[in-house]
């Protein structure tokens, strides 16, 4: 198993596997629970989704082709492990496909005065769904005081090699600012 830093890069050999994608919250900070959602973004070598029914979430839980689904929306964040994951069939990715970015927003962060502040032992990993192998984690260790939205990693296709990039990269606007980056 690989513990990746930010920035780094790693050769993802597996054609299926799923990203779990888990965090611990402080809901004693806002008195509301912190309703996390993952999604992921199925773009174009010109950045762009490649349509509107390529950005998965919990409101679309499945790309037209069925190679990137999410397993559901987790409404708290209780317990442990993985709190969203999202199944990758590599296998059947259109081949305009470059990129998929995984990001985690807060639901209504806004109104419930809620930031990645709050949030902490937040991760993204990658394992074999048959065997549940883990075979990369990346923990995010930075402090995101004022963001609302973080782009956890992505995955892309270099020369027809896929390979995982850690990111860690946050946003002030939420969700919305990613939907108007890639739309």
């Amino acid at each position: 198993m690989i513990n990746l830093e930010k920035g780094q890069r790693v050769n993802v050999e597996l054609q299926k596997f799923t990203i779990g994608l888990g965090w611990d919250t402080n809901s004693s900070s806002t008195g509301d629970d912190f309703d996390l959602d993952a999604s992921a973004f199925i773009l174009g070598e010109n950045k762009k989704l490649l349509s509107d029914d390529y950005f998965v979430f919990y409101n679309n839980l499945k790309s037209p082709d069925e190679a990137v689904e999410h397993t559901g929306d987790n409404l708290t964040g209780e317990g442990e492990g993985d709190d969203e994951s999202i199944r990758v069939d590599l296998s059947k990715i259109p081949p305009a496909a470059y990129e998929i970015c995984f990001v985690v927003t807060i639901h209504k962060a806004e109104e419930r005065k809620q930031n990645f502040g709050q949030v902490h032992n937040s991760f993204i990993r990658i394992y074999n769904t048959d065997t549940n192998e883990e075979i990369m984690k990346y923990e995010l260790e930075e402090d995101f005081s004022i963001e609302t939205a973080v782009e956890f990693g992505r995955l892309y296709k270099k020369n027809g090699q896929w390979k995982f990039e850690a990111i860690g990269v946050g946003q002030k606007q939420g969700l919305q600012e990613f939907l108007n980056k890639y739309n």
